[in-house]
Order: structure tokens, then C-alpha cells, then sequence
């Protein structure tokens, strides 16, 4: 992409926020002489670096500075900035006294120097917030999910029963026939989607906006139906994330509430390696595919010259795209674990964040995964909804790589750690079971209809979007739920 083209990518909005400070350092030099496009790029991209750097409140000052006219021009920009500042702040709100104090809760003998070492190995991650050293939220927690040897007893514990599960669904879905894509043991989800915003969150009378998460037809979902709704719907055309967008004013003294029903058909889906090799045919490298999903995506699938090293690194001399694709999985699989994520929206680079700090959530190691394919010349996709597992329902990320010869395969790289010590470790690797609800197919896109504002997902799209004339709602002032109303078997 060329520094222009950033530029304006960054202007429509499709990529807001901190995300957008590497486009606009990339643009700098050759639109800084050019009019209102060089203006933009000059001050936003001081104030992305003041952020970078943690000086949040000169970056709230030198937005604070521009003229009437240049903060009615990018208003849009402006807000979206003052929106990532507030997410870090919420993210990196604990002193280090409150956070020693946490840790010493759980590991009283801990001391000055083992702490020390720890937030050195990046398993406390803390930020310099305008001259002081705050704490991620999470950091402490995350430290018993890290697999460091002082935790690795109670992580093999927590594993178990995980593992466990997971062997139960993929023999109950091997023990059904499969199709000629190897989909399997398909079954009827129902499910009910709501979504309430606080009451006086919105002034009265003013339009509430909102995107709610829709199932789509990707060769494991299908026979898709909007049921019944609480207002108008309409369905979004075009982007990478499937919503019902609706609309409604709201009322004095009331919170304001939206729903859905829906149902589909959700299938398991595995194919073997050996399969997927006796079928493998070459690339075709002009096809439009192939070109779409080996390509750079900014600002977090960057298949640079530095992922290539990575990936070529781990790949050695095999040439074979599926034993490629295998390689690249057991190697984040060995490597990162599981850890709660701070706001994607703060992250310039998410792939390059899980590299430097050794951990990702599924997101994360998905990014990478599908980055260092890519960097390979293998194309892949991002995925995402819900994870539906009894017991275990919650938001959930994962992949697609395409083999030419078989087509799009699943791949859930998070999942994997979940399996690794077990005889189906490597289910995951090329396939996947039927608690899903996939409600994207790509990231960083546009919902539809527009929203105008930086979303609270900036990345991807799951549990839902709420704006007003007025601006973003942030996720304190809503809330939103799924529910399985019904899941079993297709006769």
C-alpha cells in the first residue's frame, strides 16, 4: 500500500484509532506539503506518538490546541484518539503498590527482585502513564495463566477437565458420517441475541443505533433465519461483519432495549493431513483469492520482511504448504499461552505484540497465525463469534487457510493449546467442532450500515455496537447477550 493510500484509508475511517498512528508515520513525508491532507497527518501523528509514548495528557493538549477549524474538520479523528486514551487509562489503572499487593496474595513469598524479573519477561506488562508506572488490569491475573514454572502445576490442573471436553465433542462428531467437505453431526442452534442500553445513557428523543451480531454461510452454517426482532432490521451487505443493524429513540428514565431471534444449522468440519496432501494442487497466484488473502491488511496482518524471516525460520526447507501450515501451528502452540488481552484498539500491531510479550489471547495468536501464513504465500482468514460449548459459552476467534485442492480449512490455533498433550492434538490444527456461532469472516472492516464513530470492537465484531448522534457508547453504558435457546441434533 502506498503512503497515500494509507493516508486516505486513515481519513474514511476505516482504520481508527492508535492502529492508524503506523499509517500516518508512513505518510508523513510525502503528504506534509500537501494542504489539509499534510495538516492532518502532522498533528495526529505527534499525538499518536505522545500516546505511544504514554504522554496522555499532552496528547489530550495538543489536541486541545488545534484551531476551531481544524477540530471541526477532524472531529472524527479527534474523537477517536480521545477514545484510545480513555481505553489505556481503563487498562493501566492499577499503581504498582496495588499491584504488589495483588500479587502477594497469591504468591506471598514473591519479593521485590522476583517481581521485578517477572514484569522484565513481559508477565506483568505495565505502561509509563504521563511519568508513572501503571499496571495492566489483567497483569495479575494473567500470571496464572502464563506457563511459567512457578504456575505450571496449577495450569496443568486447569487444563485437564479442558482437555477432557474437548476429546468428548471431537469422537462425538467423528462418530457421524461426513459430506464430500468433511461436515459432520450437524445441529439446529436457536439462539437469542439482546442487547439494553442504560437508561439516560442516550438523551431522550435522541436515536439509538445498534449492530448485533448474525450468523453467515461459510460451509459449516447454514439454513440461516432471522426469526422476529424488536424493531425494524436491516441486514448488512458487504462487510466482513454479519449484523442486523436497528434503530429506536430514546426514552427519559428508561433503558432501551433490543432482540433477536435467529436460528441455523451448525456442522464439525476436520480434514486429515494426509488428505488434505494427496489433494494439494499449486497455488494459483493470479487468482484473485490468492492475491486477496496473501496480501497485507493494515495495521495487523503485515506480512513484512520480518515475519517472513520469522516464518521461513520455522519452516525450514519444507516447501509443502499443509506441512508448512502444521509447522507454523505447533510452533505458536508451543510458545504463547493463553492470557487475558488489553483493548485491541490500543495496540499498534497485534501479531508484533505477541511476539514481544509471549502471550495472546485467541485473537492474538490468531493474527499471528494468519500473518506468518501469509508471509509464506499461503492464504488465510480471520474468523470469529461465539464459542458454544456447554458450560463454556463465550466470545471466540479462530482461522481459515486455504489449500488449493481442498479449499477454506478451520484452524484454531487457541484451541490447540488446549489439546496439545492429547491423542487429538492436532484436530484443531484442521478443523472444528460444532459449538460455533461465526459472525465474521475478515477484520477491520466497515459494518453496514456506517457507523460513524470508533467502534468498541475496532478489530472485530461480536458483541454488538451501540452509537447516537452524539458519539460512541462505550460498553459501560450497555450490555448484550446470547443465549441458547435450543441446540440439538438435525433430524
Amino acid at each position: 500500500m502506498k503512503s497515500g493510500q494509507i493516508l486516505a484509508t486513515i481519513l474514511t475511517g476505516t482504520i481508527l484509532g492508535l492502529a492508524s498512528c503506523a499509517g500516518a508515520k508512513h505518510a508523513e513525508t510525502k503528504e506534509s506539503n500537501d494542504g489539509a491532507a499534510g495538516a492532518e497527518v502532522k498533528w495526529k501523528t505527534e499525538a499518536c506518538k505522545l500516546v505511544h509514548s504514554g504522554e496522555l495528557n499532552k496528547a489530550v493538549a495538543l489536541m486541545d490546541s488545534l484551531s476551531d477549524g481544524e477540530k471541526g474538520e477532524y472531529a472524527l479523528q479527534i474523537d477517536s484518539l480521545r477514545e484510545i486514551i480513555d481505553r489505556l487509562r481503563y487498562d493501566f489503572a492499577v499503581t504498582p503498590e496495588e499491584g504488589v499487593k495483588m500479587v502477594k496474595e497469591i504468591v506471598p513469598e514473591a519479593d521485590d527482585e522476583l517481581i521485578a524479573e517477572w514484569k522484565g519477561k513481559k508477565y506483568i506488562e505495565t505502561m509509563t502513564i504521563d511519568g508513572s508506572e501503571m499496571w495492566f488490569r489483567k497483569a495479575v491475573r494473567n500470571l496464572r495463566l502464563i506457563d511459567v514454572e512457578d504456575f505450571g502445576l496449577y495450569n496443568k490442573l486447569e487444563k485437564r477437565g479442558v482437555e477432557e471436553d474437548y476429546t468428548g465433542y471431537h469422537n462425538d462428531m467423528m462418530a457421524k458420517d461426513a459430506d464430500d467437505r468433511g461436515t459432520r453431526n450437524w445441529h439446529l442452534a436457536k439462539i437469542t441475541f439482546t442487547l439494553d442500553v442504560d437508561a439516560d445513557a442516550v438523551p431522550a428523543g435522541e436515536m439509538v443505533r445498534v449492530w448485533l451480531p448474525f450468523p453467515f454461510e461459510n460451509g459449516r452454517q447454514r439454513n440461516i433465519r432471522l426469526i422476529s426482532t424488536s424493531h425494524k432490521p436491516t441486514m448488512s451487505e458487504g462487510s466482513v461483519h454479519h449484523t442486523v443493524y436497528m434503530e429506536t429513540p430514546a426514552v427519559a428514565g428508561k433503558p432501551t432495549h433490543f432482540g433477536m431471534e435467529l436460528s441455523y444449522e451448525v456442522g464439525g468440519q476436520y480434514f486429515s493431513l494426509d488428505d488434505l496432501k494427496r489433494d494439494l494442487k499449486p497455488y494459483d497466484k493470479e487468482s484473485e483469492l490468492y492475491r486477496r488473502y496473501t496480501a497485507t491488511e493494515y495495521p495487523h496482518i503485515v506480512p513484512n520482511e520480518k515475519m517472513r524471516e520469522l516464518a521461513k525460520s520455522i519452516v525450514g526447507d519444507e516447501t509443502n504448504p499443509v506441512e508448512q501450515a502444521s509447522m507454523i501451528y505447533d510452533w505458536i502452540v508451543a510458545r504463547y499461552p493463553w492470557a487475558g488481552a488489553r483493548d485491541y484498539s490500543t495496540i499498534p500491531n497485534i501479531p508484533e505484540y505477541v511476539l514481544e510479550n509471549g502471550h495472546g489471547d485467541c485473537g492474538q495468536v490468531s493474527l499471528l497465525n494468519i500473518t506468518l501464513l501469509r508471509s509464506l504465500g499461503i492464504p488465510a482468514r480471520w474468523e470469529s463469534g461465539w464459542m458454544l460449548h456447554p458450560g463454556d459459552k463465550n466470545l471466540h476467534d479462530w482461522g481459515e487457510i486455504y489449500f488449493e485442492g481442498t479449499g477454506w480449512v478451520p484452524c484454531d490455533v487457541s484451541f490447540g493449546r488446549s489439546t496439545k498433550n492429547t491423542a487429538i492434538k492436532d484436530i484443531y490444527k484442521t478443523g472444528t467442532d460444532i459449538y460455533r456461532f461465526a459472525t465474521n469472516e475478515g477484520v477491520n472492516g466497515k459494518l453496514s450500515p456506517e457507523k460513524l464513530y470508533i467502534r468498541c470492537e475496532t478489530v472485530d465484531f461480536q458483541i454488538g455496537e451501540v452509537e447516537w448522534r452524539g458519539g460512541n457508547l462505550p460498553m459501560q453504558k450497555w450490555s448484550s447477550n446470547l443465549n441458547i435457546d435450543k441446540f440439538e441434533p438435525v433430524k
